[in-house]
């Protein structure tokens, strides 16, 4: 078993999340999210991306809307719906849980 495979599925699996949390701050275009989510090691190329977003937005989560742009065709911009806000809320303290029930099973040296 690799290493590899298991930290991709661990990123797979807070990138949702990660989505939302950068959404949730104002209007964002996904080339900007690709970026953020690269630097932050979040590897992620834009066909996970744009499923993602199509299939939260299907979900009520978030809405957008097109932008004329100087640089070429008009951009699309996601922002969070109430309903995405809620859903958001909702991530948040679960993220909170895990990361305390991880630092648990961390910290706790038994000796096995």
């Amino acid at each position: 078993m690799k290493v590899e495979n298991t930290q991709v599925q661990m990123r797979k699996g807070i990138l949702e999340f990660c989505i939302l949390e950068i959404i949730s701050r104002g209007e964002a275009y996904a080339s900007d999210m690709l970026e953020e989510l690269t630097a932050a090691k979040m590897i992620v190329v834009e066909g996970t991306l744009y499923p993602l977003l199509t299939r939260l937005k299907n979900a009520s989560l978030l809405d957008y809307s097109w932008v004329e742009s100087t640089s070429g065709p008009p951009r699309k911009y996601y922002t969070l719906t109430e309903t995405g806000t809620a859903f958001l809320m909702q991530l948040r303290e679960t993220w909170r849980e895990l990361v305390d029930s991880t630092e648990f099973i961390i910290q706790n040296k038994k000796a096995l």
